[in-house]
């Protein structure tokens, strides 16, 4: 039971938050940073993306439920926020403003809030994510299984972090043209990730019964 426990939490959590498939999207959010920026950029998303899920796996069924939210809701809201990162991504908003701080040194609490909002919330530590940490911490049928949870957690941000920081090398060899080229085309892909989120919390929520 360990074992079938451990693959399955492993596989659902590595699939949805997808660490390699994350190092494009850090490199376009981050574009225009220095390196000491973005390292600090990465570490300080992926604690707190590790803060969030942890919180959740302990006790977001029973804040959700306090708060009246369902999970569904969660995911509608989560998707219209990575819908409007991808927008800024195709069409160059985010790229502008970047160009225009590029300008000028970025406070630290710029780069912080760019490390909680988009990296840490939606991407890494997105509705799909906490939606997923919350159930498989609701099945876990003993404190040992929940402890393996806990670590399969902390192992996945680990390999973010890792992703993250090994993203500005291969930054560096893309160029101003991949950047490019990769912003606009993550950005269609992050869309179209966000379109499914929020089809499948709205197609949830027009299923539930009416209170």
């Amino acid at each position: 039971m360990d074992t079938e426990y451990l693959i399955s939490a492993f596989t659902t959590l590595f699939v949805i938050i997808d660490p390699p498939g994350l190092a494009p999207i850090f490199i376009a959010v981050t574009a225009g940073l220095q390196p000491e920026e973005r390292r600090l950029v990465a570490i300080r998303s992926c604690v707190v993306a590790t803060l969030i899920l942890l919180a959740f796996a302990l006790a977001g069924s029973h804040l959700l439920a306090f708060l009246g939210i369902s999970l569904s809701a969660f995911r509608v809201a989560g998707g219209l926020l990575m819908f409007w990162i991808a927008f800024e991504m195709v069409f160059e908003r985010r790229q502008d403003r970047k160009a225009a701080s590029a300008e000028r040194a970025l406070h630290v609490d710029e780069i912080h809030g760019m490390a909680v909002f988009p990296l840490a919330i939606p991407l890494i530590s997105g509705p799909g994510a906490i939606s997923a940490t919350v159930v498989i911490g609701s099945q876990a049928p003993s404190v040992g299984h929940f402890a393996i949870l806990i670590g399969i957690v902390l192992a996945i941000m680990a390999m973010t972090l890792a992703v993250f920081l090994a993203a500005g090398p291969i930054d560096k060899r893309l160029g101003a043209t991949g950047r490019a080229v990769i912003t606009r085309l993550f950005g269609l892909v992050l869309a179209a990730l966000s379109v499914q989120i929020v089809a499948d919390g709205t197609k949830t929520l027009m299923a539930a019964p009416v209170m």
